[in-house]
């Protein structure tokens, strides 16, 4: 049996999608559900479902981001769109991250039953039936791509935005809808760097704008650019750029 999750923040929504569908009909069962994308990412990692079907404009959510990691971090899984959110751009920027089906409320049970049909034959490919197609492994390997890229520009965006904060990695795995293992291992594959050093990098190089304002203490620096305590904001600058933050000041303003 394949296993399903449904994720929307109408009740009616879910319940009715539970009881109207002929699950067993398609070799599936509903294995669990959720209102919100965190709770919902909860869900996912509990049961590791087949399928999703999810709603991508749900409070305090980032549907394109939530879709990029999911399908990032669970590739072969099975993701349909059942949105109110008519944007035809968006709709083709979901598919290009990976999702099966992009299904606009209220949807009419023949499109869930085709969209159910696709997925589990899908399934069944990728698991390795005899008329498995060979352009499959190709498709899926060219989704998880855009799907770990989407991740890794958005992590860094978010790195470049609240860098000034006490910022960690499992909060911008959680921002990101991927476990903090997974958003570590793509950071160090498409940049080469952890996330310790990207974040450091990138507090450093505000460092420098800010070093050129001989008004600001060091200390306070150090504070605007979130580091625990200024020894550790002179040991980390010294490490990147071979000088100390008061060496670099002297330098610019010679």
């Amino acid at each position: 049996m394949y296993k399903v999750v449904i994720i929307d923040d109408e009740d009616i929504i879910v319940e009715g999608l539970k009881k109207v569908v002929n699950w067993e009909k398609y070799g599936c069962e509903v294995a669990g559900t959720a209102s919100d994308a965190r709770s919902g990412a909860r869900v996912i990692r509990e049961t590791r479902p087949d399928i999703l079907f999810t709603d991508i404009k749900m409070p305090e959510m980032d549907g394109l981001t939530m879709l990029a990691g999911l399908k990032g971090e669970f590739p072969e899984m099975q993701i349909a769109v059942l949105t109110g959110y008519r944007d035809f751009e968006y709709a083709k920027r979901a598919i290009h991250l990976g999702v099966s089906r992009y299904l606009l409320k209220p949807s009419k049970m023949g499109e869930l039953e085709e969209a159910l049909q696709f997925m589990t034959e899908t399934l069944g490919k990728l698991h390795g039936e005899p008329q498995k197609p060979k352009e499959g492994p190709v498709e899926e390997a060219q989704n998880g791509n855009a799907a770990n890229s989407f991740i890794v520009r958005s992590a860094l965006k978010y790195i470049e935005t609240h860098y000034a904060e006490k910022l960690t990695l499992t909060e911008v795995a959680e921002k990101n809808y991927v476990s903090q293992w997974y958003l570590s291992k793509l950071l160090n594959k498409y940049t080469g760097k952890s996330f310790c050093d990207l974040l450091n990098q990138t507090r450093i190089s505000k460092a420098e704008k800010l070093l050129e304002d001989p008004s600001l203490k060091i200390h306070e620096i150090s504070d605007m650019l979130g580091f625990n305590d200024v020894t550790h904001f002179s040991k980390i600058f010294k490490k990147i750029k071979q000088v100390s933050p008061n060496e670099y000041r002297n330098e610019i303003h010679c």
